[in-house]
C-alpha cells in the first residue's frame, strides 16, 4: 500500500505543536473486503471517514477548529478510483470465468459424446460376444474358442488389477490401523489363517508397512529403546516434521511391524516344514521367497539344513565307537602288510553322504529360488560336522594305534573323501545333468582342503612320516645295533678314529630308541609292534632285552630287511606325493633322503664294513689260517648299497627337480655318501689283499729246502708217482687259494671289483712264487716237482676272471720251470732264440739266479750258458 507523503502547503491555522499531513493515507481493501460475509456498507463508510478525522478533533471540543472537508473528498476520492480498479479486475475474472465455463461445456458435450460411442462400442462387443458364444460367425470377430481365451485373459488381466487395488486399499487400512491405533488386527486375523497364501500375502504387506514406515514416520526410525533420537534440523514443533512436514505417528510403527514380522517369521517356518513334510515344492518356494526378506533367509535355510533327517541320524551316531576289528588295525599298524583301506564307519558315511546330497540337490533347487546359497550351507553342514567329526575319531583312533597306522588312515580317508568331491562335481547336484557350478565347486575344494589343513601345517605331516620311519628302522635294526655296540675299539689310526665315531653314534641310537620302547607315552599296541619288528619279546622291558645274548646272525647285513627299509620308504614317499600336494615335496623328499642315508647307510652298511674292516685287520698278525668269511657280508653290504643308489636315483632325486638348489645339495650328499662307503669297501679289499699274501707268504716259508732235491733213483721210480706228486706246500696254497677266490666271487660276483682284485691278488702270488724259487737248489728229479707245483698254481690262477692283459705274464713261471728240467744245450738252445721272457716283463739277464739254482750249475754246459746272460 502507498504511504502518506508530506508536501509543502500555505500556512493553515493550527493549535500549537500539531501538524497533520495535507493527503492523507488512501484507503486499503481488495475484492476479499466486499466478498466477505460480514461486510457492511455502512460501516465501510465510516471507516472512510474516520481515517481522515484528526485524532484531536474526535476528542476535543468542535469549536477549537472549522469543519476541513477536503480530507474526506480527497479519501472518497481515492476509494473511488480504488474502487474502479477492483471493478476492472472483477470484471477480467468475470470473463475469464465465462471462457472456462464454455470450455468446460464444450469438454462436458465432447466426454458425453465420447461416452455414448464407448457405451454403443460396448453394446456391440457385447452383442458379438454373444453372437460369438451362441456360434453366430461374424465377419470381424474370431469363431468361438478363440475368442473365449481373448475374454478370459481380458478378465484375468482385470482380475488382477482388482486385486491389486483390493491389496492397495488392505494396505492403507493396515498403515492407518498401525499409525493410528498401534495394532495390526488386520494382519492379525489373516496371519491365523490356516492357508500357506495368507501368510504369504501378510509377509508381503508387512514388508511394504516398513517401507511405509520409514518413508512417513522417520521418527520411529530414529527412536532408540523407545525415546526419540533427535536429529538438528529434521523434527519440527507440533508433531510436524520440519523440513517436508511428515506426520509423526504417536506409535512406534516400526517396532511394531517388526515384531509382527517375527511372529509372522515363525508361522512361516512352520508352513515351510509343513510344505517340506507333504512335499509341496511350489509352497516351499513361495515361503523361501518371503523369508529371503527377514535376514536373507538364514533362519528357513538354518531349518531345512539342521533339521534334515541325515543330521538327525548321524548326530545319534556320533558316539558310535570307530569300527574295524582288531585284526584290521593290526594290518594298519604292520609295515609289512598292504594298507587294509578307509575305515568302514567313514565309507558308509561317505556312501550315504554321496546319496543324501544327490537327491537334495533336486529337492533343493525346487524348493529355493537361491538354490545355489542352500546347497553350499548344506554342503558345509555335512562336510564340518558329520565328515570332520568322523575323521577326527578315526585318527584319533588310529594315533593311539602307532604312527603307521595314524599316515595311513589319513591317506585312505583323505583319498576316499577326494573320490566323494570329484563324483558329486561330476554329477552336476543342482545342474544336472549338466557341468557342476563354479561356486558350488569351489565350496567342495575349500571344504575339503579345510578338512586336512590340521595335519599339514607346516612340516607337521613330514615330521610324522620321518619319526614313523626312525621307529620302524630302529626296531628292524635293533638286533644289529646291539651286536655292534658290543665290539670294542680300541683307535689306532685315522680310520679306526672314524669307526669309533660311528659306533658311538650307534650306542647313541640304540640308547634313543630303547628310552623310546620304554616310554610310557608309547602306545601298547605300537610298542608290540615295534618290538615284533625287532624280533623281540613283548613280555620284557627294552633294557632287559638288550642284555640277552646274540648270535652272530644277528650282526649280518641282511638283503631282505633292507628291501623292506626302502619299501618303507617308498611308501612314505608315495603318501606324501598324494597327500601333501607337491609345493614342499623337494624338502620333504631331502629330508627322507638323510633319514635313509643314516639309518641304511651310516647305522647299518657303514657299520657293517667297520666290523669286517676291523675283523680284516684283526688277521694281519694271526698265526694260523686267516678267517676270511666276513667276505661273505660284503656281498650283501655292496647289494644293499646298489639298491639304495638306485632308489635314491630313481625315487627321492627326480622329486627335487622343482628346486635346483635342494637337488644339488641332495646329489652332493648321496655321492659323498657313497664315496665314504666305497672307500670303506676297498680299505677292506685291501686289507684282505695283503692278509691273503701274508698267509701265502707264510706258506711258502714252510717250504722244506729238500723238496727240489730229489734223487736220481726217486726220478726213475715210474711216471705214475710223477704225475702225482706236488709238494704239501703247494697243495696248501692251492686249497687256501681256492677258498679265497669262492669267497671273493661270493662278495664281489662277476663284477669289475673282482676282476681288479683277482689280479691284484695273481701279480702279487707270482711276485712271491718268483722270489720263492730264488731260494732253492734244485735237482734235475726236483725240477719235475718244481714243474709240477707251477703247473699247479697257473692252473689255478687261470681259472680266476683275471684281467686278460695279465694273462700272458703268467708265462714267466712256466719259463723258470723249464729252466730246471731241461739239460745244457737245449737251456741254450731255448735263451739264444729269445730276447727275453714272454710277457716282456724280465730280459734274459733277469733268469740267471734261476739258472745258479740249478744242481748241475758248476758244469762246463751250465757255465757257458750262464756267460750269455
Amino acid at each position: 500500500m502507498p504511504g502518506a507523503v508530506d508536501t509543502p502547503s500555505s500556512p493553515i491555522n493550527v493549535a500549537p505543536n500539531y501538524t497533520r499531513s495535507l493527503f492523507p493515507q488512501a484507503p486499503s481493501f481488495d475484492l476479499d473486503t466486499f466478498s466477505s460475509q460480514d461486510f457492511i456498507v455502512k460501516d465501510f463508510i465510516d471507516s472512510l471517514s474516520d481515517s481522515t478525522v484528526p485524532p484531536n478533533r474526535r476528542s476535543g471540543p468542535s469549536t477549537q477548529q472549522p469543519f476541513d472537508p477536503r480530507p474526506l473528498i480527497r479519501s472518497f476520492e481515492q476509494a473511488l478510483k480504488r474502487l474502479s480498479d477492483l471493478s476492472g479486475d472483477l470484471e477480467t475474472k468475470e470473463t475469464e470465468l465465462s471462457a472456462n465455463v464454455r470450455r468446460a461445456e464444450a469438454q462436458h458435450t465432447s466426454n458425453a459424446q465420447s461416452l455414448g460411442r464407448k457405451l454403443d462400442e460396448t453394446i456391440d462387443s457385447f452383442r458379438n460376444l454373444d453372437s460369438s458364444l451362441n456360434g453366430v460367425k461374424s465377419e470381424d470377430n474370431d469363431f468361438g474358442g478363440n475368442a473365449a481365451v481373448k475374454i478370459g485373459e481380458k478378465l484375468e488381466e482385470l482380475d488382477r488389477q482388482r486385486v491389486r487395488a483390493q491389496d492397495a486399499k488392505f494396505l492403507i487400512q493396515c498403515w492407518l490401523e498401525v499409525s493410528e491405533k498401534g495394532e495390526l488386527y488386520l494382519l492379525e486375523d489373516m496371519r491365523r489363517q490356516a492357508s500357506g497364501d495368507s501368510k504369504i500375502r501378510c509377509a508381503q504387506i508387512a514388508r511394504q508397512l516398513l517401507k511405509i514406515s520409514q518413508r512417513l514416520d522417520p521418527g520411529s526410525w530414529n527412536q532408540i529403546h523407545g525415546r526419540l533420537k533427535v536429529v538438528s534440523g529434521i523434527n519440527g514443533a507440533n508433531g510436524v516434521n520440519g523440513s517436508n512436514g511428515t506426520h509423526i505417528s504417536r506409535h512406534n510403527t516400526r517396532e511394531i511391524v517388526e515384531k509382527f514380522s517375527e511372529t509372522l517369521e515363525k508361522d512361516l517356518l512352520t508352513q515351510f516344514d509343513e510344505f517340506y513334510r507333504r512335499a509341496n515344492f511350489d509352497g516351499m518356494r513361495d515361503c523361501a521367497t518371503v523369508l529371503q526378506d527377514f535376514g536373507g533367509g538364514a533362519s528357513v535355510i538354518g531349518m531345512f539344513v539342521n533339521q534334515h533327517q541325515f543330521f538327525i541320524d548321524r548326530s545319534q551316531l556320533i558316539t558310535e565307537e570307530v569300527g574295524s576289528d582288531i585284526e584290521t588295525w593290526e594290518r594298519l599298524a604292520d609295515p609289512d602288510a598292504d594298507t587294509p583301506g578307509v575305515d568302514p564307519t567313514l565309507q558308509s558315511l561317505i556312501d550315504e553322504v554321496k546319496v543324501v546330497v544327490q537327491e537334495e540337490s533336486a529337492i533343493i533347487k525346487r524348493a529355493f529360488p537361491y538354490y545355489e546359497i542352500v546347497l553350499g550351507r548344506f554342503l558345509q553342514r555335512v562336510f564340518q560336522q558329520s565328515i570332520q567329526q568322523r575323521l577326527e575319531m578315526i585318527l584319533n583312533k588310529a594315533n593311539t594305534i602307532s604312527t603307521l597306522a595314524f599316515l595311513r588312515s589319513l591317506q585312505a580317508s583323505r583319498s576316499y573323501i577326494n573320490a566323494l568331491v570329484d563324483d558329486l562335481k561330476a554329477h552336476g547336484l543342482t545342474e544336472h545333468p549338466d557341468v557342476l557350478s563354479s561356486q558350488t565347486a569351489l565350496i567342495l575344494d575349500q571344504q575339503f582342503d579345510d578338512l586336512f589343513v590340521p595335519y599339514f601345517v607346516g612340516s607337521s605331516y613330514i615330521e610324522k612320516e620321518k619319526r614313523n620311519l626312525e621307529e620302524l628302522y630302529s626296531s628292524l635294526l635293533f638286533k644289529f645295533t646291539v651286536f655292534h655296540s658290543r665290539r670294542r675299539k680300541v683307535p689306532t689310526t685315522f680310520l679306526a678314529s672314524l669307526a669309533k665315531s660311528g659306533s658311538e653314534m650307534l650306542a647313541s641310537a640304540k640308547d634313543a630308541y630303547v628310552e623310546r620302547l620304554d616310554s610310557s607315552d608309547l602306545a601298547p599296541q605300537q610298542k608290540a609292534m615295534l618290538l615284533r619288528v625287532a624280533g623281540l619279546k613283548d613280555t620284557d622291558s627294552a633294557k632287559r632285552q638288550m642284555d640277552m645274548e646274540f648270535s652272530e646272525q644277528d650282526g649280518l647285513l641282511s638283503t631282505i630287511n633292507s628291501k623292506r627299509m626302502l619299501k618303507w620308504l617308498a611308501e612314505a614317499v608315495g603318501r606324501g606325493l598324494e597327500l601333501s600336494g607337491g609345493n614342499e615335496t623337494p624338502k620333504d623328499v631331502s629330508a627322507l633322503l638323510d633319514l635313509l642315508l643314516t639309518h641304511l647307510g651310516e647305522l647299518y652298511i657303514d657299520t657293517a664294513l667297520d666290523a669286517a674292516n676291523d675283523a680284516a685287520a684283526a688277521q694281519e698278525n694271526t698265526k694260523n689260517e686267516p678267517d676270511l668269511s666276513y667276505l661273505e657280508n660284503l656281498q650283501s653290504a655292496i647289494t644293499i648299497m646298489h639298491l639304495m643308489l638306485t632308489c635314491i636315483n630313481t625315487v627321492l632325486i627326480p622329486l627335487a627337480a622343482a628346486n635346483v638348489t635342494i637337488r644339488r645339495d641332495m646329489e652332493k650328499t648321496t655321492n659323498m655318501a657313497m664315496n665314504h662307503m666305497e672307500d670303506k669297501v676297498n680299505v677292506l679289499m685291501h686289507r684282505t689283499l695283503d692278509v691273503t699274501l701274508t698267509w701265502i707268504g707264510k706258506l711258502l716259508a714252510t717250504q722244506k729246502r729238500t723238496d727240489f732235491r730229489a734223487k736220481d733213483d726217486v726220478h726213475g721210480g715210474g711216471s705214475s708217482w710223477l704225475e702225482l706228486l706236488q709238494t704239501p706246500t703247494c697243495l696248501s696254497i692251492f686249497n687256501f687259494l681256492t677258498r679265497v677266490h669262492n669267497l671273493a666271487l661270493g662278495a664281489l660276483s662277476t663284477s669289475t671289483n673282482l676282476t681288479t682284485f683277482l689280479t691284484e691278488l695273481a701279480s702279487g702270488i707270482r711276485t712271491l712264487l718268483l722270489d720263492h724259487f730264488k731260494k732253492f737248489q734244485v735237482s734235475a728229479a726236483g725240477g719235475i716237482l718244481v714243474t709240477k707245483d707251477i703247473s699247479k698254481y697257473i692252473e689255478l690262477l687261470r681259472s680266476w676272471e683275471l684281467d686278460p692283459a695279465f694273462q700272458p705274464s703268467l708265462e714267466v713261471l712256466t719259463e723258470i720251470g723249464n729252466i730246471f728240467v731241461i739239460g745244457p744245450e737245449a737251456l741254450r738252445e731255448r735263451l739264444r732264440g729269445k730276447g727275453g721272457v714272454p710277457g716282456g716283463l724280465w730280459e734274459k739277464g733277469d733268469l740267471r739266479p734261476y739258472v745258479l739254482r740249478r744242481e748241475d750249475a758248476g758244469s762246463v754246459g751250465v757255465q757257458a750258458v750262464l756267460s750269455t746272460l
